[in-house]
């Protein structure tokens, strides 16, 4: 617990508020951003006795006298407070890691990779509230820990979406379960290199002991490298060869039991079956059954704005995939298809490439790209000889997708890039999408 101390939160995201309203109860609290658009979150907060500053010089209000600055997970790690707070010895943490000194003894289950993160805290969650146990869903799912601290009680289970920018800055945190995905070069533009990203993630690691369990990607040898010395008992999920949980001749096999046939799940591509061995995994260190497994699976639909179905209008198929933040999440959709495709590309230009595309690109008839990135992508287009249109907003892109496309087309809304050019966040974007569809009707 955290009390009477100064603190300085920096950023009024969802997690920035979450942790001012925790924190308001027993410390001095001051959160700054540079625009904050909500008046109504303004005045919650000043009620609460939070003194908010909005301000684009955020290191001029900060100085030595504060015991804590929470930052955004966001906020880049040479933001100037950030380096300032290095300067003068301040502890940087997240709203995770706050939330984490506020829960009593409970099981922590901590979720983290490159690609496949959310889908697997899902399908975990899923298990273990169908098997009757008290669970708890939060991370960067969108369900900030703090805003639960109230509703969380002694023995209760707590399944964690762990992005990398959470991992930055935690300290005494510790999943009792820790799970990597998979690794992939993504968010360089944050960490600079990637070693320095593979480092972070393997904080989802730090403070467990021998007791504690680790679950892996078997068919991942970075993953392998990476985690050589960890002191957590290791347990592996593979897709090709076995392991504590893989698949062979259509099932997926457990303990030397069939737990689930691959045909009696909904969600379909070695990617979701990957992810689903993972939370398999997980349930079973509760002791979760098979028969609860198999129900769930069956009605399990998928993530939103992951290769979501959106809709089929004229028999053009709509997918939308919003959470494709880069160009690994686009390669997965991809893959998921072997009709023709219309793909909408575009969004923030972070200066990554888009190449590592080119060997999946064989049923994409045409590119729409929008936003920061459309010029790039129409060079790389053409460079590719693929037909390319270029537009300024995800609204014109979709229409002009639509009119390009053909009957029995899938138009796809992966756009290999962050949504902050045009949009708060990829949820925001994706549910735009979805609403440009319907308007299409």
């Amino acid at each position: 617990m955290i009390k009477n101390k100064k603190v300085f939160v920096l950023g009024m995201g969802k997690s920035g508020v979450s942790v001012a309203r925790l924190l308001a109860k027993d410390n001095h609290v001051l959160i700054t951003d540079v625009k904050c658009d909500d008046l109504e979150i303004i005045k919650e907060l000043e009620a609460l006795g939070v003194n908010v500053i909005i301000t684009k010089e955020q290191d001029e209000i900060f100085d030595d006298s504060y015991d804590y600055v929470v930052k955004n997970p966001g906020v880049k790690i040479d933001h100037p407070v950030v380096l300032k707070a290095n300067k003068f010895k301040v502890p940087i943490i997240t709203e995770l890691e706050v939330a984490y000194r506020y829960l009593p003894e409970v099981k922590i289950v901590g979720i983290t990779g490159s690609n496949g993160k959310t889908t697997t805290t899902i399908i975990a969650y899923e298990f273990l509230k169908k098997a009757g146990l008290p669970v708890h869903l939060a991370g960067n799912i969108g369900y900030p820990l703090c805003n639960q601290i109230d509703d969380i009680k002694k023995g209760d289970i707590i399944v964690i979406e762990v992005s990398s920018h959470q991992l930055v800055n935690l300290d005494t945190f510790k999943a009792d379960i820790a799970v990597l995905t998979n690794l992939f070069k993504v968010h360089l533009d944050f960490f600079g290199t990637y070693e320095k990203y593979k480092l972070n993630k393997l904080k989802i690691f730090n403070n467990q002991k021998a007791d504690d369990v680790a679950i892996l990607n078997y068919d991942d040898k970075e993953v392998h490298e990476l985690t050589k010395n960890i002191k957590a008992q290791k347990k592996y999920f593979s897709s090709k060869e076995e392991a504590n949980i893989y698949i062979k001749d259509g099932y997926i096999i457990y303990g030397g039991e069939n737990v689930v046939s691959i045909s009696d799940i909904r969600v379909k591509g070695t990617h979701n079956y990957d992810n689903i061995m993972a939370a398999i995994l997980i349930a079973k260190e509760f002791n979760v059954s098979n028969s609860v497994i198999k129900e769930v699976l069956n009605n399990f639909a998928g993530v939103e704005h992951r290769i979501e179905f959106v809709t089929k209008l004229n028999g053009r198929e709509f997918y939308n995939d919003s959470k494709a933040t880069n160009v690994d999440s686009t390669i997965t959709a991809l893959k998921s298809f072997d009709n023709e495709v219309v793909l909408i590309l575009g969004g923030l230009d972070r200066g990554h490439s888009f190449d590592p595309l080119i060997p999946y690109l064989s049923n994409v008839k045409h590119i729409v790209c929008y936003g920061e990135t459309k010029e790039r992508i129409k060079e790389f287009a053409i460079k590719n000889n693929i037909d390319v249109t270029v537009t300024d907003n995800l609204d014109e892109a979709t229409r002009a997708a639509y009119n390009i496309s053909l009957e029995g087309d899938t138009i796809l809304f992966s756009p290999a890039c962050a949504s902050w050019d045009q949009y708060k966040n990829f949820e925001e974007r994706g549910d735009d999408f979805k609403k440009i569809v319907s308007d299409l009707v």
